[in-house]
């Protein structure tokens, strides 16, 4: 005899691993099944630890240091902060692609990298991944004479704020808080700012999305389904957190953005969102450094070795090198 309640029902299922159900509830599964292979291999004198940085919610952030910081005499390092990708909704600091392109940044920049965690939705939407990401500045601000690697070996005058793909999205309006004064930096400096194959979207097509290149790794329709369990209930494709340009988006023009460097992957739905958030800024009179890629893929910097790589590695140790 039917009690009159139906069960709940999926409602959204990402690629097999995180099932959105019709009363709110949230099944994930094992998202390695979706994570390259590898094998993803240590650098060697990397250094690397956890510190928790909010304690209420058990947030983290990975410490890495290359091999000279210990020798460096004094001198101080760059720092990169750092977020990981996965649409908002999947995706961890601590994932092995993540971490050995943390390890590398940090050796082959000779950097301080901070790679953060945040929450992830669609248990927690945004802009709580935002609210986590401008948290953590504020912890650094207070915390980066008080943590013994960041007191040895940083420099915070030289700081970057970066990331790949929904890291990307985040590191963007993370730079654009810390511009418009909603997030201070303290004794901190915002010399500059990294996109890795950025997670922006639109009511609009892009190019790219009504034509997409052969071999996309990211879909239309997976990009579509992200913003669906990321954003507000209800909101579409040109919410300010997906759309930079949108009817309600806050006017980059007036704000001091420092100087970027954007990474395009042609390969990728989202390289026509990409190409217009550069080609914007630069008509806003923004020191921007458009990087493209031939032939590569929607978050090649972590997934992907091989020449490209070793060319985008080039490119971001001089941005980082010349940026003062």
């Amino acid at each position: 005899m039917s009690s009159g309640t139906a069960s709940p029902h999926v409602v959204e299922d990402l690629l097999g691993v995180v099932r959105l159900l019709s009363d709110g509830s949230v099944v994930r599964g094992d998202e390695s099944v979706l994570m390259p292979a590898g094998p993803f291999a240590d650098v060697p004198g990397v250094q690397w630890k956890d510190v928790v940085y909010d304690a209420t919610r058990g947030l983290k952030v990975r410490l890495y240091r290359p091999p000279l910081a210990a020798s460096a005499q004094g001198k101080k390092l760059p720092v990169l902060v750092y977020f990981h990708g996965g649409g908002y909704c999947i995706g961890a600091y601590d994932q092995p692609m993540f971490h050995a392109a943390c390890q590398r940044f940090a050796a082959e920049l000779a950097a301080i990298v901070l790679s953060v965690q945040y929450r992830l939705a669609p248990e927690h939407r945004l802009p709580v991944a935002i609210e986590d990401g401008a948290a953590f500045i504020s912890w650094l601000s207070h915390q980066a004479a008080l943590e013994p690697w960041l007191a040895e070996s940083a420099d915070f005058r030289r700081m970057f704020v970066s990331g790949v793909s929904a890291g990307a999205n985040l590191a963007h309006h993370v730079v654009v808080q810390i511009a418009s004064g909603q997030t201070s930096l303290g004794p901190l400096r915002l010399a500059g700012y990294v996109l890795f194959s950025a997670f922006f979207g639109s009511v609009e097509r892009m190019a790219t999305e009504s034509d997409p290149p052969a071999g996309v790794s990211l879909t239309v329709d997976t990009s579509d389904q992200l913003w669906r369990m990321a954003l507000p209930v209800g909101a579409t494709r040109d919410h300010p957190l997906a759309n930079p340009f949108g009817p309600d988006s806050p006017s980059l023009e007036p704000m001091a953005l420092p100087p970027a460097l954007i990474v395009a992957p042609q390969v990728d739905v989202l390289y026509g969102h990409v190409l217009r958030y550069a080609k914007t800024l630069q008509e806003m009179g923004k020191a921007v450094e458009l990087a493209e890629f031939k032939g590569q893929k929607h978050g090649f910097s972590v997934t992907q070795c091989g020449e490209a790589k070793v060319e985008l590695i080039r490119i971001l140790k001089r941005f980082v090198q010349q940026v003062k």
